[in-house]
């Protein structure tokens, strides 16, 4: 149902010669993704404060990105199947671009939000076909394997570059500086991805189904706002019949797409064990660390007090932790197992999570550090080894499916994180007691309270500062904390979803 390579002279030619160039570029795609995830964490204190979002418009901004990529991620990996993979990168990759100015120049909290959402359409279109022309493009197993381990680190080494360039732009220029950094990687990939990359997509593939793209993407969009509103407000009237459209049009999307002769997803997929737990150990995995991740430079700039490229640099052995895992995982899993590297990977960032709880307004950076190291190595590991299993699970027609269920999940896992973890953080830190009067700003977010602040008299000013930190510190235990107990229940899952599973010796 998905692609298979185009002319054979076109295949042979990057078999021999330009399969790594051809690598380049499709990381190139990956970093302008990771880059622009990372620096909306550094620049959210600035936007608060210049767009004055309320506590739920600020989660919007923070997870709509997430719910729209994961409700297209399907339909915009069978697209590319019909259309070619090459050719929905880079036009991809020039939409994100261009919408990258609508973020910097957004001046409104709706604004911002729906900049965001449009965002969200064109990243759907570039990590599936990244993925699925990897799994085209090298046939050894092993060569495959170094890939997505490149593949992964150049995401983990987007997360150190965000915060450092974005760090450095918050500094010198306004906030929308941090979202322009993506038009130089977008021009390079599409010039050079233009001569690079070979073409590779379905020859018969059929009609691409409307109904089962509008199924996928109300049932995605559905489920996850239901969690967020649940999460924020309590199991409303509305978070239920909006959770219930949303369960009902994804079972509408898996019945129809199992009685379609060339469906839009072969959900069948999910009857390989591998393939179903590896995805079910990056959802949980990505749910589980995405409210560390969304709050972490919140923490660092408005708790800690750190200047911007100083909380960029902070991040930054998360990031080295996880390009060197994600280099070495494919070697690391056929010495030992697959298994055995994913589970002890996952086990090591929950401890790394339960680690976190324990901090306070003046935790040294030793232990924060230290904490990021290791998640980063253990995600590296567990998160390059899943892909590979995921990739290799399918036929090479079907990687395009493979590739999109994988970011789905992923994505998935990052808006309901962001949702269940975040609302625990916001719902803690809006019940701070801070001194009379206080106003309703300072309990949205604390952002709003520095800003809040700065305008109170001393004494008044430091109370309500202090306040505010204590609770958004608790709040940030608490999501740790849970996160913590995620980790550990998906490394306990994955060692027993992934038994006997192997990673490929030959092609």
């Amino acid at each position: 149902m998905t692609s298979t390579l185009q002319p054979a002279p076109a295949t042979e030619a990057v078999r021999r010669r330009g399969r790594w160039l051809a690598l380049a570029v499709l990381v190139l795609a990956v970093l302008l993704v990771a880059v622009d995830a990372t620096v909306l964490g550094l620049a959210t204190p600035f936007i608060s404060e210049d767009l004055r979002p309320s506590g739920t418009q600020l989660l919007w901004i923070g997870d709509v990105y997430s719910f729209v990529i994961a409700g297209l991620l399907v339909s915009m990996g069978s697209l590319g199947d019909r259309i070619g993979r090459k050719r929905i990168l880079l036009g991809g990759a020039t939409a994100f671009g261009a919408i990258s100015v609508l973020n910097a120049y957004a001046t409104t909290p709706e604004l911002m939000i729906l900049a965001r959402a449009l965002l969200g359409v064109a990243g759907a279109t570039l990590m599936p076909a990244t993925l699925a022309l990897i799994r085209n493009i090298f046939h050894d197993p092993r060569e495959r394997s170094l890939a997505v381990g490149i593949w992964g680190a150049t995401a983990s080494a987007g997360t150190a570059v965000g915060p450092i360039a974005g760090g450095f732009l918050l500094e010198h220029f306004w906030w929308g500086s941090v979202f322009l950094i993506n038009l130089p990687v977008m021009a390079v990939l599409v010039l050079v991805g233009a001569r690079l990359l070979p073409e590779s997509r379905n020859p018969d593939p059929g009609p691409w189904d409307l109904a089962s793209v509008v199924l996928s993407l109300t049932g995605m969009v559905g489920v996850v706002y239901a969690v967020k509103e649940a999460a924020a407000h309590g199991p409303t009237w509305t978070a239920l019949a909006t959770g219930l459209l949303g369960a009902a049009a994804l079972y509408g999307f898996v019945h129809r797409q199992l009685r379609l002769p060339r469906p839009l997803l072969d959900v069948r997929l999910f009857r390989n064990r591998g393939f179903g737990g590896a995805v079910l150990a990056d959802l949980l995995t990505v749910l589980g660390m995405s409210g560390l991740v969304f709050f972490l430079s919140q923490y660092l700039q408005l708790v800690q007090g750190r200047r911007p490229f100083e909380a960029g640099l902070a991040e930054l052995p998360a990031a080295v932790g996880a390009v060197a895992a994600g280099l070495v995982a494919g070697r690391a899993a056929r010495r030992f197992s697959v298994r055995a590297v994913v589970s002890g990977g996952l086990a090591g960032v929950g401890l790394a999570l339960a680690a976190l709880t324990t901090l306070s307004a003046s935790t040294g950076y030793p232990l924060l550090g230290a904490a990021l190291l290791v998640v980063g190595v253990g995600a590296g590991f567990s998160f390059t080894v899943t892909a590979d299993v995921i990739l290799s699970s399918v036929p090479k027609d079907q990687a395009g499916a493979a590739s999109a269920v994988s970011e789905t999940a992923y994505e998935l896992g990052a808006a309901l994180g962001i949702a269940l973890l975040g609302s625990v953080v916001t719902g803690v830190y809006r019940g701070f007691a801070g001194p009379p009067g206080t106003p309703s700003a300072a309990r949205e977010s604390l952002g709003g309270a520095v800003e809040t602040a700065a305008g109170l008299p001393p004494h008044t000013a430091d109370t309500l500062l202090t306040a505010a930190r204590d609770a958004f510190v608790h709040g940030l235990h608490l999501a740790s904390g849970a996160g913590a107990a995620v980790l550990l229940a998906t490394a306990a899952a994955a060692w027993l979803l992934l038994k006997n599973q192997h990673l490929e010796e030959t092609a």
